[in-house]
């Protein structure tokens, strides 16, 4: 053999390519059997699921100081470096686990059982500081969360990269659809549904390697045109904010709560027991 250096480099290419092909078909036979495994458990009726306890979703923003003259209504999406490290501390102190929406439609679909004081930790609109300051401050306790992400954002100055957004879901944690310029999704043409729900979901998949299945509206505005939009591209639940859950498509309608820059760690638990109903 005159050039046996070749040979080397084309099996290292070739256990290179392998590796990478080996990674994508492994989560695709991942979700594959997790499909087919939930597949088989009974589904709950629409009562079942209305009558199963709410579990609380907080929903953040930004995480950052507050900026002078900033008005007491931007307030409400801004919440401090240190506020926030103080929440995720009491939430911990008193004994919440948080769960991802697998979990949550697990529990509410299929009646699987949830850690005793089960919480969810969710982010909006792909901002910087979720990476830099929210995940590192959720990792001291062991805390997951989910990232809904406007597309549009992805690798622009202050918002996340794809890599950053790839390493949050190797870590565990989900990303998940929020539009690809955060448009209402009330004020959508048919157009606007491969633009805003359809493009992003195949964006997500194509940085994460896994399936996109849930959804926030943009400023938690629903309205009953997007359920079978929703449903026909795959996606299994999406969520709202402060108003109440619809009462005939609850898993398109779950609430959440936006955690307002001006609450004590204390008056947030207060609030979230008081929104939840979980007393």
């Amino acid at each position: 053999m005159k050039h046996p250096w070749v040979i080397i480099i084309i099996i290292i290419f070739l256990n290179a390519c392998s590796t990478s092909s080996g990674k994508k078909n492994n989560n695709t036979t991942n979700d594959k059997i997790k499909e087919d495994s939930e597949a088989l458990k009974p589904v709950a009726d629409l009562a079942t699921i209305l009558s199963r306890k709410e579990v609380p979703v907080l929903c953040y923003h930004h995480i950052r100081d507050f900026r002078p003259g900033e008005s007491e209504r931007m307030k409400g999406y801004d919440v401090t470096p240190a506020s926030f490290a103080e929440q995720m501390k009491a939430l911990s102190d008193s004994g919440y686990k948080t769960i991802l929406p697998d979990d949550l439609y697990g529990y509410l679909v299929h009646g699987d059982p949830l850690p005793p004081k089960p919480i969810m930790l969710t982010f909006d609109d792909n901002d910087k500081e979720q990476f830099t300051i929210g995940e590192v401050e959720m990792k001291k306790y062991g805390f997951k969360g989910v990232y809904f992400i406007m597309t549009i954002s992805i690798n622009r100055t202050r918002y996340m990269s794809a890599e950053q957004l790839q390493q949050l879901s190797a870590e565990g944690n989900v990303i998940e659809g929020h539009t690809w310029d955060h448009h209402m999704v009330t004020k959508y043409t048919p157009a606007d549904w491969d633009t805003q729900l359809v493009k992003p979901q195949v964006k997500l998949e194509s940085i994460t390697g896994k399936p996109i299945r849930y959804f926030a509206y943009p400023f938690g505005l629903w309205n009953q045109e997007a359920f079978p939009q929703l449903k026909s591209h795959g996606y299994k639940m999406a969520f709202i904010l402060s108003s109440k859950r619809d009462s005939t498509e609850p898993l398109y309608t779950i609430r959440r709560m936006i955690v307002p820059g001006q609450w004590s760690p204390q008056g947030m638990i207060k609030a979230m027991i008081q929104t939840f109903h979980l007393k």
